[in-house]
């Protein structure tokens, strides 16, 4: 069993004081360790702190700490993939913000997230857990909305990191299908092409986290190496034989080809790009339990994971809004992806183009790999505490595996049906890409508010072994005003003029939809079976 729960496991789970010492006391220390050798080999178990850390949050150890620092760092590069998804998702901001927009933009993204991501860090010594954002929420909202926010978020993390499959093996899958447009004349692309690719990508990244789920740290590791290296041999061929141009107008001229009301407007909405190239990276934080000294390992690895792939995605943006050439013939492509037209403007050479854009694929699908990963590990932990419908089952661990097996299957069957929208409405799928984002952000947003009310009240936080210090306040706060009109604008369609029901930015409509079924959902019946992760912490035993 993954969760200590009360003996009486169906009985409602009270938020008071009173009913949070029954669920303590229901098991002991020697309890739990037993339950983990039981579970886990004493060599895969992590430190001394990691066991303490486990304790006190009231879970046991099921899955293996085979990560280190640089494997989880690998992890979090090539799952975030900066430089590729921003190549990927160019033609957003080439067409509200153009150049300029694009490359102010991604600075100000930058700088942004990097006050979002302390705030997560520090979150992340505070409590490493795969639950993450739901968690801590229940932890730090107040006692009132804990049980309930904590709930929500935890929809919100498995509404975005289920997308977010979606997303990255539809790009994949649609790649490979604009390389076919690009090498056969006679090809006829149709959507259920794109649909099958994509389920295509999506199987071979599950059968990667089953059959060689113990090499995945290892992997990640060496596809690091892949997701350094290919950016150089693109940007290299890039920069001796493409035009370079006029760098006053690469810097300083704005586009506004979406027909919004000032260039300002079409830049803040143009920011989507840069946004889906550095959201996410609280992956690492959704492996938590697989992390060796995980409450140390964890905040560094973010922020240098972040700093890495910010630096590498700048110079990729640098180079591609230097040598884009026509941009109007490269939004223009009929492969459907400008930097593909961009490689073969460059090249003259469908050799050389496929072998470019065949680094993006390989790098795209280790980046699904990844989103698999983190998918299945946080409706796991979700599912742990009985939040989702067939919770049971979900939450299980096969013996002998140490992975959630049946979580994996879930996010296989999940992308499977997504991509099935791509034949009946291109633009629905679009909305579910955008829905990633959106749903992320949200629960970033409820997550520091509940730190920075915490805060301002002055009640204490849980210790940590990576802290913000004095700063923690002014930091969490500039993560909120970063976030909010950010989180706005992403509901926003590309463009305004013309705008057609296919064209339209559906990504609301679904949002509300899903978060109306998970609030309606959670008052018939969640609530009298969903355990808040705070209910089971014990964090007095060891002097808070």
């Amino acid at each position: 069993m993954a969760v200590l729960a009360p003996r009486s496991s169906g009985e409602p789970v009270d938020k008071s004081m009173a009913y949070a010492h029954q669920v303590r006391a229901t098991y002991n220390g020697e309890d739990e360790h037993e339950m983990a050798d039981v579970m886990v080999a004493k060599k895969w178990q992590g430190t001394e702190v990691d066991r303490k850390d486990m304790s006190q949050l009231g879970k046991v150890q099921e899955l293996r700490r085979n990560f280190h620092f640089l494997s989880i760092l690998g992890f979090a590069c090539c799952l975030v993939a900066t430089w590729e998804v921003l190549l990927t998702t160019i033609i957003t901001s080439l067409t509200d913000g153009g150049t300029a927009g694009l490359l102010w933009g991604f600075l100000i993204v930058v700088a942004g997230f990097y006050f979002v991501y302390l705030s997560i860090a520090e979150m992340a010594s505070m409590a490493p857990t795969s639950g993450g954002q739901y968690h801590w929420v229940s932890e730090f909202a107040p006692p009132s909305a804990q049980k309930f926010l904590s709930y929500l978020v935890g929809w919100l993390c498995f509404t975005g990191w289920q997308g977010a499959i979606c997303a990255i093996c539809f790009i994949t899958g649609t790649i490979i299908q604009g390389l076919m447009i690009l090498n056969d004349d006679t090809y006829i692309p149709q959507a259920w092409h794109g649909t099958l690719l994509t389920m295509a990508v999506a199987a071979f990244a599950v059968v990667f986290n089953t059959v060689l789920a113990k090499k995945l740290p290892l992997v990640e590791a060496f596809l690091l190496v892949l997701h350094v290296l290919g950016l150089f041999a693109i940007i290299i061929v890039l920069w001796i034989l493409a035009p370079i141009a006029n760098a006053h107008d690469v810097w300083f001229r704005f586009s506004n080809a979406g027909g919004w009301n000032s260039n300002g407007t079409a830049t803040m909405v143009g920011l989507l790009s840069p946004v889906i190239s550095t959201i996410g990276f609280d992956c690492a934080v959704h492996m938590s339990e697989e992390v060796k000294d995980s409450s140390s390992t964890l905040p560094k690895a973010l922020l240098w994971s972040f700093t890495f792939n910010a630096l590498l995605g700048f110079i990729m943006a640098v180079t591609l809004v230097f040598t884009l050439g026509n941009v109007d013939e490269v939004l223009a492509s009929l492969t459907g992806y400008p930097f593909i037209q961009v490689f073969f403007n460059t090249t003259h050479s469908y050799a050389g183009t496929n072998i470019m854009t065949l680094i993006i694929i390989l790098t795209l699908t280790s980046s699904a790999i990844a989103e698999v990963a983190t998918a299945s590990r946080q409706i796991w932990s979700f599912a742990r505490d009985k939040g989702v419908p067939g919770y049971r089952w979900i939450a299980h661990i096969s013996p002998g595996w140490n992975i959630p097996l049946n979580a994996v299957l879930i996010s296989l069957v999940v992308t499977s049906l997504l991509s099935l929208i791509n034949i009946g409405s291109f633009a629905a799928l679009n909305a579910i890409l955008a829905l990633t984002t959106v749903s992320l952000l949200t629960s970033y947003i409820i997550v520091i508010s509940c730190l920075v009310l915490k805060r301002i009240r002055g009640q204490p936080l849980p210790p940590r072994r990576w802290s913000l210090g004095r700063w923690g306040l002014p930091i969490n706060i500039i993560a909120l005003c970063f976030l909010l009109p950010i989180y706005v604008f992403a509901f926003f369609p590309v463009a305004v003029v013309g705008l057609t029901p296919d064209t339209m930015n559906w990504a609301i409509v679904i949002y509300v939809g899903i978060m109306g079924f998970a609030t309606i959902y959670y008052f018939v019946h969640g609530h009298k079976v969903y355990l808040p992760p705070v209910a089971l912490v014990k964090r007095e035993e060891f002097g808070r």
